[in-house]
């Protein structure tokens, strides 16, 4: 389980607002983070990721992650969360493979990992010589590599085709009950993630 109670204060075009969430997540479940741009859903999930500190409040798994008043903030490096960026935040010089080789020395993990991403034929290829879409699938895979417990994804699927979308869904709802892991997916199309997520938050 991981208990979230954080505040954050954030820029808007309408001044400063302030992100509160409290909220509990069982482990093994999937929630959706709806609301609007601006609304703070990629701020909360680098919040749980420690890439941007709160103002105050805790997070707490099995151990504590963050705390204000105990002035405790594990990097994200301690916390092994896996984050897949909106951006992919890819390495140019790797290739396919040895994204997920730098995350795993499992070699049969990563090589499944790539069937189900499609990427098994792409295995050399470097960032700048894959689509979008293909790129998009890559950096959930490196996500995946290290079989987090926690997995963070910010609009993981945006840039693929109504068909690829459904059958890595499908996959990936697999894997994600065999790892037990938790999964946060922040979306401006929640309607996607219908029959995959189980709980929901909407940022106002």
């Amino acid at each position: 389980m991981i208990i979230v109670d954080i505040e954050k204060k954030l820029k808007t075009y309408t001044g400063l607002q302030v992100l509160r969430i409290k909220k509990e997540f069982t482990q093994g479940s999937i929630t959706r983070v709806t609301g609007p741009s601006g609304a703070g859903k990629t701020t909360f999930i680098k919040m749980i990721a420690g890439l941007i500190t709160p103002d105050k409040g805790s997070i707490i798994t099995n151990e504590t992650w963050f705390d204000s008043s105990r002035s405790i903030n594990l990097t994200p490096q301690q916390r092994r969360t896996g984050f897949v960026f909106q951006d992919y935040a890819l390495f140019p010089n790797m290739t396919v493979k040895q994204h997920l080789e730098y995350a795993t020395n499992d070699m049969q993990w990563i090589d499944r990992l790539l069937k189900i991403g499609r990427l098994d034929t792409f295995t050399n290829h470097k960032p700048g010589h894959l689509s979008g879409g293909q790129q998009q699938r890559l950096a959930i895979l490196r996500a995946l590599a290290i079989k987090p417990k926690l997995l963070l994804m910010d609009e993981p699927f945006s840039a693929l085709d109504i068909k690829t979308k459904a059958a890595l869904i499908t996959d990936l709802q697999k894997l994600f009950k065999e790892l037990n892991a938790t999964i946060i997916i922040v979306s401006h199309n929640p309607q996607e993630l219908d029959g995959i997520s189980n709980d929901e938050i909407d940022l106002q």
